[in-house]
């Protein structure tokens, strides 16, 4: 970054501050029996009017901890649909 701003600094300073507190946080993972990986999906057609733009999720989980995850809003958006009735 060539030329970082005051606001730049200041998210640095907040994530800075969050990691700090949550040194003491983790995810545990357990050996209970058989190993068991479930994934779960959620997808939305332009829930948000706003930007009309759909949402994408997935988690997967390993003996119940989350060992990956992701939620994202679609790169395009859905114009409304016209219907001739």
């Amino acid at each position: 970054m060539d030329h970082p701003t005051e606001l730049h600094f200041e998210v640095a300073k907040r994530v800075l501050r969050y990691l700090k507190g949550t040194c003491d946080f983790g995810i545990l993972y357990s050996k209970r029996g058989e190993d068991k990986l479930i994934a779960y999906t959620n997808s939305d057609y332009v829930r948000d009017l706003n930007d009309r733009k759909g949402t994408s999720s997935y988690v997967f989980m390993l003996n119940s901890g989350a060992v990956s995850w992701s939620s994202k809003k679609q790169p395009i958006h859905c114009p409304p649909l016209k219907l001739d009735l």
